[in-house]
């Protein structure tokens, strides 16, 4: 495990579609040091993901592709039994996407970490995420892969290659074996502040996840996910952030971690 003198905060952005917006971008864009954008398939459009490139840009935020399921109109949220062509095709497709707005915007993705249900089926499944790896290291062997700890996401990154960064959620609880408690189970979401930041600081501290049952389960820990689209969102990413620096703790972009 690296020094802990470093470690990335990172929120999911460029979520708005249309007429329809979500969160407050520029806020969150102020506090975290990297963004993981919505790429068409579950949020986001071609006009949002330049925004949010060029917001990101003016800030010194790192850009990252945020890959799901083809699924608009449940957020990316539902689960779907796709051929590993098919998935792969979808994600280079996405991914590709946004390489492109950003390189006509003067910058590069630089890591991609996938959203909802994709995420969270590929940190379970080893061949869904062998496909997930598999796609990201097609298009850039150089792409970040962030991922959750002690997920077979991760694994599968570090067996093809690519650089893993590993990931905790400052809002989510933990089941004992690592996974995230699902949503419709009550105190799966920790809301505010004052349940986020200690959540985050005993992590911190013992270099584990810790499960809603205290069991600890070691890991180095890169970055720590805030979510930027309920309320009070920013309110909490800014005392994250604030509890990090009072820790002696430089919160800095994916690419400036040590590798």
């Amino acid at each position: 495990m690296h020094p802990l003198d470093k470690i990335n905060l990172n929120a999911d952005l460029g979520e708005s579609f249309g007429a329809w917006s979500m969160g407050d971008d520029p806020a969150m864009l102020d506090v975290v040091a990297s963004a993981n954008i919505a790429c068409g398939f579950h949020a986001g459009d071609p006009l949002v993901m330049r925004q949010t490139v060029r917001a990101a840009l003016a800030r010194g935020v790192s850009l990252g592709a945020h890959p799901s399921f083809p699924d608009l109109q449940g957020f990316g949220r539902r689960r779907m039994d796709l051929s590993p062509p098919e998935l792969e095709a979808g994600l280079v497709y996405q991914i590709g996407a946004l390489q492109g707005v950003a390189a006509a915007e003067g910058g590069r993705v630089t890591h991609v970490k996938p959203h909802g249900a994709l995420s969270n089926m590929a940190c379970a499944d080893a061949a869904l995420a062998e496909t997930v790896a598999r796609a990201v290291r097609a298009l850039d062997r150089d792409l970040i892969l962030l991922a959750p700890a002690h997920s077979a996401l991760a694994r599968a990154g570090e067996r093809a290659g690519l650089r893993v960064a590993l990931e905790v959620f400052a809002d989510r609880a933990y089941q004992d074996d690592g996974q995230l408690v699902p949503r419709s189970q009550p105190g799966a979401v920790l809301h505010g502040a004052e349940a986020c930041w200690p959540h985050v600081q005993r992590m911190l501290e013992a270099r584990a996840l810790v499960s809603v049952t205290g069991r600890h389960l070691p890991t180095t820990i890169d970055s720590v996910c805030v979510h930027g689209d309920g309320a009070g969102a920013v309110a909490t990413a800014r005392a994250i952030r604030a509890g990090l620096v009072a820790a002696g703790i430089a919160v800095v972009p994916l690419p400036q971690l040590p590798g």
